[in-house]
């Protein structure tokens, strides 16, 4: 983990298609602000929506690990100029990303993630964030 930057934008990541988007809208914002980039997972065990399939705590982690890296590749391949940073969390979603923004400029995060329900417009974890977050939220649709 590399210790995120002190202001910045932060993007929650979980691989779902919504967290694609927030991801993808976080990147573009941060290339024209020029500003640091810090990418944040969590995980909770034995409930970790996305990691059914493993069964262990070392390989949730290890499996939320992988997306968050992936998807900082992902960052540095597009737009090698970041400054990228990634945090895993052993914290509900909500916690975690508000936590990481402490501090933060902005925090970005997708409309619904994969422990959402079907036709919600707005998951429960960035209803949390839009209320608990210690900066301005984007909710990217």
């Amino acid at each position: 983990m590399v210790p995120p930057d002190p202001a910045g934008i932060v993007v929650g990541v979980d691989g779902s298609e919504p967290s694609e988007r927030a991801l993808d809208w976080a990147v573009t914002e941060a290339t024209y602000r020029g500003a640091p980039l810090h990418l944040v997972t969590s995980w909770m065990f034995p409930m970790a929506p996305g990691y059914a399939f493993t069964a262990t705590v070392p390989e949730v982690h290890q499996a939320a690990r992988e997306v968050c890296e992936r998807a900082a590749e992902e960052v540095r391949r597009r737009a090698p100029q970041l400054r990228v940073s990634t945090q895993t969390l052993q914290q509900t979603p909500g916690f975690a990303l508000v936590a990481a923004s402490d501090g933060a400029d902005l925090l970005v995060v997708g409309s619904r993630g994969l422990g959402g329900f079907e036709g919600l417009v707005m998951g429960s974890v960035s209803q949390y964030c839009a209320r608990h977050a210690s900066c301005s939220v984007v909710v990217v649709r």
